[in-house]
């Protein structure tokens, strides 16, 4: 494989012509190099008029390499040929080099440039790039390839230093500034690099005043408002500077990644090039692996123009239903300047709002967080003076119970968290998670699979009030900025949470049409309607014995019975809807009229009679495979006694009778994944209590709750 690297555009604060007088104290030896044992001219060629320069050179190299391996190739010094073109009246200087030993075994290829600033013509601008292919070498290719791109880039900051030395040599022997190349300074240029050398050329007072990149310079490089920048014609390049100040230390390789991945971007991708934060977030996940983080970042540019993404926060408006019972917001900044938001988890009703906003509102929501998120990073890094590229998260886990681990609220958890950990990678810098309950841990080995290692170390669990005093959030949040419900003094302006009413609750022919596609293409709950005499079922192939149906269901309107059968025989649907043809409300029955209870078809579950505003949760291990008929029907006040109770006569009185509504969801599971994932954590839903109400059956091995 190929090894390539690419340097970033490392400025000289100092003219093109004296930075090239520093350049030439390299030679023919340079003891601030110990790899550069010398060098000798094979080649020179000088223009008539002094303007264009040509040398080559055979430079002898001490590769730091194991003994054993020097060796066995039989060699102790290393040679290479530079080739350099100093161009005076362009003001550019191209080298070009590559190995003369084994050269038929491996390929080193390097090519660097100096040159006038664009934008400063008193600033230099050098870039540098270069390629290692090895073909064979004894058996230790991968050895020598390590060696190799080890020393190469311990070398690279290494240049730039030694320029540096070189220019304040200079400096301190009073050369500060080389008159430029003209017509009429030819003779004057055929021995300017000796002249320079010597210390004998024109100085001034003081050095070159070092002032600031102007505006135009940060334009170019990628501080365009929005999501993404449009690559500028001159402006397709990073500078170093510009990456330790707004993006961070950078290894060189890391930096030749971000710059081969910005790239290939520029030259292949359609549309807005993202910002270079966000391109290296992607890298960062994949470790700055080229080809891994280039086909996740493909993966998420597509995701985000499939969905609209980059618009979501000039399009999403939450539900008032959100900014009411979503108990989040973001609140100041940590001690390291990162945004901070705060999640009070245990506070919310994650069932209620599921079935009140449905998964994909939630969704959204999350993405606009995440977002907004981006977006504050950018402007703590301006307000901060240094790199901010991810934020905090605080999470009070004050209230998480049992409620919490119910099964599709996990399963909508866990969707939200792989969309997030697929496009904004390395956002979270810092996770507090304070006041964990005994019933965390559980929550934690259901979800810590899904999140990224990376992201699982950045971590901080305290249970109790061991968050408070010495080793306490006090350590990352300044104190007048803890929240008054984390015993601090700040008030915090965030949605307290709390149950939300099921009268909010939203069916499938509640859902409001959108403009948007979809993001959550299919829904965990599911409504119907259910007539006298025309109840709704729902069926669950089974084919392994001791598999387990589980579910859950809020009864919206009316008094509903359910009851489980099996049958051998596949059940044929047939869809009713007694009271309009064109609803859009789902109401199926299964089992035949002609079936005969008993022959065709058998109970394995004991009929539970479910109230209005009851929700109901449940499983059942399969004894036989088959078929299973999940069933309800509308509850007759004579059914189960001779006389009707008073809430039978109250519904009727009412008019409610006619029609019933449900909300529902069920699942079927292997049994090791059933008792490995805790889908007993079907849970009641909301902040109310369990009521004593518990049917159990030996035989069916089955289980329901009932929670009003």
């Amino acid at each position: 494989m190929v090894q390539k690297y690419q340097s970033p555009v490392r400025v000289y604060k100092y003219p093109f012509e004296l930075v090239m007088a520093a350049y030439e104290k390299r030679f023919p030896t340079c003891p601030l190099i110990p790899v550069f044992i010398g060098s000798d001219i094979t080649y020179e060629h000088k223009s008539d008029d002094g303007s264009l320069h040509v040398v080559e050179r055979s430079c002898k190299l001490n590769v730091d390499a194991p003994r054993l391996l020097k060796k066995i190739a039989g060699v102790e010094y290393v040679y290479f040929i530079q080739k350099n073109t100093l161009n005076w009246k362009d003001r550019t200087l191209f080298i070009e080099a590559r190995n003369e030993t084994f050269s038929t075994r491996v390929l080193v290829n390097e090519t660097c440039s100096y040159s006038v600033h664009p934008d400063n013509e008193e600033w230099t601008c050098f870039e540098q790039s270069a390629s290692l292919d090895i073909k064979s070498f004894f058996g230790f290719e991968s050895t020598v390839e390590k060696i190799a791109m080890k020393q190469y880039t311990a070398n690279i900051k290494r240049g730039k230093e030694v320029i540096e030395f070189y220019l304040n040599e200079l400096i301190s022997q009073g050369i500060t500034h080389i008159p430029r190349w003209t017509p009429e300074s030819a003779g004057r240029y055929q021995h300017v690099s000796r002249t320079a050398t010597s210390g004998h050329l024109c100085s001034t007072e003081a050095p070159p005043a070092e002032v600031e990149v102007s505006s135009a310079a940060v334009q170019l490089r990628g501080e365009s408002g929005g999501h993404g920048q449009a690559p500028e014609q001159d402006g397709d390049k990073l500078e170093a500077e510009y990456i330790e100040r707004y993006l961070g230390h950078l290894t060189p390789m890391q930096e030749s990644a971000l710059i081969h991945l910005r790239q290939w971007l520029q030259e292949t991708h359609k549309g807005k090039i993202p910002k270079d934060e966000h391109i290296l977030r992607f890298l960062r996940a994949r470790d700055f692996n080229m080809e891994k983080a280039r086909e996740m970042l493909c993966q998420s540019l597509s995701w985000r123009k499939q969905y609209q993404v980059d618009y979501i926060l000039q399009t999403w408006h939450p539900p008032s239903i959100l900014e009411e019972y979503y108990a989040g917001g973001w609140h100041y900044h940590d001690r390291d300047g990162r945004p901070l938001y705060i999640l009070r988890l245990g506070q919310i009703d994650t069932k209620g709002l599921l079935k009140a906003v449905g998964e994909e509102a939630i969704l959204r929501h999350v993405l606009s967080i995440n977002e907004e998120g981006q977006r504050r990073c950018e402007e703590s890094t301006h307000l901060f003076g240094s790199p901010i590229r991810s934020w905090t998260c605080l999470v009070d886990l004050e209230g998480l119970n049992m409620r919490h681990l119910w099964r599709p609220g996990v399963k909508a958890l866990l969707r939200i968290i792989e969309v997030v950990e697929a496009n904004y990678p390395e956002t979270l810098g810092r996770l507090l998670i304070v006041r964990a309950p005994r019933v965390f841990p559980v929550l934690w080995t259901l979800v810590s699979p899904f999140i990224n290692e990376n992201s699982r170390r950045k971590f901080l669990i305290y249970s109790g009030n061991n968050y408070q005093g010495l080793g306490g959030i006090s350590d990352y949040l300044d104190k007048e900025i803890i929240p008054d419900f984390l015993g601090g003094e700040c008030m915090c302006n965030i949605p307290e949470g709390g149950l939300v009413p099921k009268s909010l609750y939203q069916t499938d022919d509640d859902a409001e049409t959108s403009d948007h596609i979809r993001l959550w293409t299919e829904t965990i709950y599911h409504s119907a309607f259910i007539y006298k005499g025309a109840p709704h079922e729902i069926t669950a192939e089974i084919l392994e014995v001791e598999s387990v149906i589980t579910w859950d269901f809020d009864v919206l309107r009316g008094d509903v019975v359910f009851s489980l059968f099996h049958s051998k025989r596949a059940p044929v649907t047939h869809q009713k809807d007694p009271a309009s043809a064109t609803t859009t409300s789902n109401n199926v029955q299964l089992l035949d009229k002609n079936w005969v209870l008993g022959v065709d078809y058998r109970r394995v579950e004991a009929p539970l009679v479910c109230r209005e505003g009851e929700s109901i949760q449940g499983s059942h291990v399969t004894r036989w495979p088959g078929f299973y008929i999940l069933q309800w029907r509308m509850h007759s006040p004579s059914t189960g006694s001779s006389m009707a109770r008073v809430d039978d006569v109250l519904a009727s009185l009412q008019g409610s009778s006619h029609k019933c509504k449900i909300m529902y969801y069920f699942e079927v599971l292997a049994s090791e994944d059933f008792r490995g994932s805790m889908s007993s954590l079907e849970s009641c839903s909301g902040f109310s209590q369990l009521s004593g109400v518990t049917n159990s059956s030996n035989k069916s091995h089955s289980s329901s709750m009932i929670s009003r």
